[in-house]
């Protein structure tokens, strides 16, 4: 009866615009293999326009480097599905857009391996403000198409939202970057912890 009578947790998009309103702070998304799902995600929350700036679908590789910023020798050293480029996706759209945060999603989403790279293997970032640095998180969710968009659009969400409450390493360190990497596996395309 007790845990009927709990109200249900807002969903992560409504969290994470709450948190950043309450800081007064803004944030901008690049997606790659999620075309703009983040973006819905956000902005299907009443309100979002206090804290969510705008997005950018960079799907195309040329797109990643011309209009996001990532470095083309990164690109062609470790193709479009990698850590790397997931945190200067979500540098490049929070310079971009003059957003607070950024993040990014970057990865293949099936039905068939990219570049080397199993379906299912995503990489998600979080670009801080200022010189906070950059925090990305690489997933191996399992599913069909869909169900392995959907997880990544969770992640990159719990990743921000983690941030957001989580006091961050440059603040107590006054300024110094985060270049970490997690790794989360995935069933079905639901994250695991």
């Amino acid at each position: 009866m007790a845990a009927e009578q709990r109200s249900a947790e807002p969903p992560l998009a409504a969290q994470v615009l709450g948190l950043l309103v309450g800081r007064g702070e803004t944030v901008a998304v690049a997606e790659s293999l999620t075309g703009g799902l983040v973006a819905a995600a956000l902005t299907g929350v009443p309100g979002a326009s206090r804290a969510f700036l705008g997005s950018v679908t960079a799907y195309a590789t040329d797109v990643k480097r011309e209009v996001l910023g990532v470095d083309g020798a990164v690109l062609d050293e470790r193709g479009p599905v990698d850590a790397e480029v997931a945190r200067q996706l979500a540098s490049g759209v929070r310079k971009l857009l003059g957003a607070d945060w950024g993040v990014a999603t970057t990865g293949v989403a099936g039905p068939q391996p990219q570049g080397g790279k199993p379906v299912g293997t995503v990489h998600v970032a979080v670009s801080a403000p200022g010189t906070g640095g950059v925090v990305a998180q690489r997933l191996n969710l399992r599913g069909d198409r869909a169900a392995i968009r959907a997880g990544s659009v969770d992640a990159v969400l719990a990743l921000l939202r983690n941030e957001l409450i989580v006091p961050r390493k440059s603040e107590a360190r006054q300024g110094q970057g985060r270049g970490q990497d997690a790794e989360q596996n995935g069933g079905d395309g639901c994250l695991q912890p």
